[in-house]
């Protein structure tokens, strides 16, 4: 039995690890343990595939896993690949699919893809150089060698070439959800957003001091709306919704989401409601432009009654239209 067949028998019966989209705090644990990681890329698709272009997967020597670069069909084989990787220390670059030497791991949706499997030696210095990015709220861009596995880590300000033979990665600061509100649907909203892995933000004026239990939260603001708006961290990775029930209060939340750079401003409420929202606004200043990031009545159409419901069709429009991360560049020399 090779040791890929025996890593394969070891394999996860649940892929968890396909869960965990957002890898940085999976390696700043690791990189806490002192474990060893390598990271594996996807860096070249030939038709279909599940995931798109950059999508990766981190695996440390012991054998955890975090991540997944296809629809299940390689990473036990990729995994596997890391662990020889980091035992050797050379990179390697892995292809499966149609038309791959590789007969034994084929892909479902009949494509061809190309893993670029790399060691991360200096794991804390690149978990710190992607933290500093993100609490900045800049993008980071990591530039890597496909010869020797090397990267360098700069961010989305800083005009550098890509290297020959090279592969540039971009990550985005996470997308935040603030919600302004202290009904039901405030509460499933805030739930459910942290689940499909936002941010999440909460103005509820006059309210308790505490946050509400199992959301964790990374704004939360009890004092008055006046007082509160213009402290809302705004910016364009981040959609505002306002869930009082009261127009006027709404009508303030949204000018201050139309007024800073959020990608999408939103507010409860009936369809009769929003030719009155919309003149309101048009009557402050705000030109179409600016209108076309304003989710009125909030959500899409899904038929949604109760505040799951409701929380699920906000969450899908915001999926909708969230910024997304550049398409990666690869540069080869062949």
């Amino acid at each position: 039995m090779s040791d890929i067949d025996a890593h394969l028998d070891d394999w996860p019966a649940w892929p968890t690890y396909g869960l965990i989209d957002d890898l940085l705090p999976t390696l700043a644990r690791w990189s806490a343990a002192g474990e060893v990681v390598a990271l594996a890329t996807l860096v070249d698709i030939v038709g279909s595939s599940p995931r798109p272009l950059g999508s990766e997967m981190a695996i440390t020597a012991s054998g955890c896993v975090a991540g997944y670069v296809s629809g299940g069909c390689v990473e036990g084989a990729v995994a596997a690949e890391a662990r020889q990787v980091l035992a050797s220390g050379r990179p390697r670059l892995l292809d499966y699919g149609a038309g791959s030497p590789v007969l034994d791991v084929q892909l479902t949706c009949g494509g061809r893809i190309g893993i670029y499997v790399r060691a991360v030696p200096d794991l804390t210095d690149f978990v710190a150089a992607l933290q500093q990015a993100r609490t900045a709220r800049r993008a980071a861009i990591v530039d890597i060698d496909m010869a020797d596995g090397r990267h360098c880590v700069t961010t989305a300000d800083v005009d550098t070439p890509v290297p020959e033979n090279g592969f540039r990665q971009t990550y985005l600061p996470p997308c935040r959800l603030i919600a302004v509100g202290n009904d039901p649907v405030t509460l499933a909203l805030c739930h459910l957003a942290g689940l499909f892995g936002l941010q999440v933000g909460l103005v509820r004026p006059y309210g308790p001091s505490s946050a509400p239990p199992s959301t964790p939260l990374f704004h939360y603001d009890t004092r008055p709306l006046n007082a509160a708006l213009p402290d809302l961290p705004l910016d364009r990775w981040t959609a505002l919704y306002a869930l009082t029930h009261d127009m006027d209060d709404d009508h303030r939340i949204l000018e201050q989401g139309l007024r800073s750079a959020a990608f999408r401003v939103g507010a409860l409420g009936s369809q009769g409601k929003t030719r009155e929202r919309l003149d309101y606004l048009t009557d402050a200043g705000f030109d179409a432009s600016a209108l076309e990031r304003l989710d009125t009545p909030a959500g899409l159409d899904i038929g949604a009654r109760n505040p799951r419901e409701i929380a699920l069709s906000i969450l899908a429009g915001i999926t909708a239209t969230r910024p997304i991360d550049p398409v990666p560049i690869r540069l080869s020399t062949a």
